[in-house]
């Protein structure tokens, strides 16, 4: 990760200086010392002061949370590193939690006015699919799956369940144009809450079709996707017999887990262990030059705390979810030919606080040190990006509980054993849609960015962590 402010190793840290315990709060830094620590010395310090924050939110002390958050406002900063950046929104989702379980009417009256916009909404999609790599290479990754899947058929339906960039699409017009065999009669039934979206992505659509002389038609849903009637699918996605269906979800079926009620609450531990000054200490001695921020994380952090992020977790529990197999039955019931599942690699859908917290730590972590490495501090579509995407998703993940918290995100693991249980059979994905995708990292120019395959299933790295994961699904009969 780049630093732009003349980080180096840490040889001999103030540790001696570090008050843990005995904050005062008043106005300006009590301790003017901590605006002068090196960008790792801060970093770590930063992680130190979150994860103590959090234990004590998690734990209702609100009287130490709120001395804790006045000390990270003192080293915090939206404008900053990288360190920084992040502890300003996980600042402001602990703060938000804070409020709405204590002092709801308060908080209500503070938010009042606060709720985004369908078209910034938009904008931040936009963003993110410019100053990233994942939705390019998601979309180039689905689309050769949907290539090899829809050889020799003539009639090819394709449902997008969240149908907002054109690109995709116009990619795969012109993919289908050479086709040996001739294009196909293409049908696209896209799913969105916001119609003058689907109108653009129809009329964008029916333009390139036209011009490549291709028979194409475009079916909008206006609708969030949680909100369709399961019962009645096939009617409402005009699935008709005789074509050949492929389903694309990327970056959505985590919200279908969060319009359940809450279930029963693990009896994993609340909280981690607080780290004596010992082992703090030996952590910051390490020599971090060149360190990425994830690294840290991975490294120290776990180190640190005696705790693994997925400790408290079996790889294959899986919380019941009633309308999340609905739905898949219903998709199973449809008979696609081809399932294309892309979606985030953490698991910020744990029940516990802290579980929760130290996931999304790790992940918007990589997150946030892929912006530093490509994009200046001051540029106002990172701070945009940061604020209001990942931003509200953090906040999302870490104040909000019940159908409220949204941002469900589970690993690839767990989505294999949903599919499994709903009667779907794996598609392997194809080495040349692998080669694509890296292909598209280089022509861009795409530095640390990785295409990892494991078991026919595709990871999108940052370094070596796993960000994003695509996976292939087919109709399977039940024997």
């Amino acid at each position: 990760m780049a630093q732009e402010d003349g980080a180096s190793s840490v040889t001999s840290p103030p540790l001696q200086f570090f008050p843990w315990m005995s904050l005062s709060p008043g106005y300006g830094s009590p301790y003017p010392w901590l605006r002068e620590l090196k960008s790792e010395e801060r970093g770590l310090y930063l992680i130190h002061l979150l994860i103590a924050c959090a234990n004590h939110v998690a734990a209702g002390s609100v009287e130490n949370a709120n001395i804790s958050l006045e000390h990270i406002s003192h080293l915090a900063s939206a404008e900053g590193d990288t360190m920084q950046r992040i502890a300003a929104y996980f600042t402001e989702a602990l703060a938000d939690r804070i409020l709405k379980k204590g002092w709801p009417g308060l908080h209500k009256a503070l938010t009042f006015t606060k709720k985004s916009l369908l078209s910034e909404e938009i904008l931040v999609q936009r963003l993110f699919f410019e100053l990233f790599p994942f939705l390019k290479l998601s979309y180039v990754i689905t689309n050769q799956a949907i290539i090899e899947a829809m050889e020799g058929e003539k009639m090819v339906h394709i449902i997008d369940l969240n149908s907002f960039e054109p690109a995709q699409w116009i990619n795969l017009l012109q993919t289908l144009s050479v086709r040996p065999e001739g294009p196909p009669h293409l049908r696209i039934t896209g799913i969105h809450e916001q119609r003058e979206v689907l109108e653009q992505m129809a009329l964008r659509l029916t333009e390139e079709a036209e011009k490549l002389d291709i028979p194409f038609q475009f079916h909008p849903i206006v609708s969030q996707l949680e909100n369709l009637e399961i019962e009645s699918l096939r009617e409402t996605l005009r699935v008709k017999t005789g074509e050949a269906l492929a389903i694309s979800s990327i970056l959505q079926l985590h919200s279908l887990l969060a319009t359940d009620n809450e279930m029963l609450r693990r009896s994993s531990p609340t909280g981690l262990k607080k780290p004596n000054s010992n082992h703090f200490q030996r952590a910051m001695q390490i020599n971090k030059n060149q360190r990425t921020l994830g690294e840290w994380l991975e490294k120290d952090y776990v180190h640190v705390y005696n705790a693994s992020p997925d400790s408290a977790l079996s790889p294959l529990s899986l919380p019941p979810s009633p309308k999340m197999g609905s739905f898949l039955n219903a998709l199973w019931g449809l008979s696609p030919k081809l399932v294309v599942l892309t979606e985030q690699e953490s698991n910020h859908n744990g029940c516990t606080l802290m579980e929760r917290v130290t996931e999304a730590l790790n992940f918007y972590a990589a997150l946030f040190d892929c912006l530093e490495s490509t994009v200046s501090r001051a540029s106002i579509e990172r701070q945009k990006l940061e604020k209001m995407l990942f931003g509200e998703e953090i906040k999302n993940i870490i104040a909000c509980e019940g159908p409220e918290r949204k941002e469900r995100h589970e690993k690839l693991e767990k989505w294999n054993l949903r599919f499994e249980l709903a009667g779907f059979g794996r598609v392997p994905l194809s080495y040349h849609g692998m080669l694509q995708a890296s292909r598209l990292l280089q022509s861009y120019g795409y530095d640390g960015y990785k295409i990892k395959d494991e078991n026919g299933c595709l990871y999108i790295c940052w370094q070596d962590r796993p960000l994003f994961s695509v996976s292939g699904w087919r109709f399977r009969r039940c024997d």
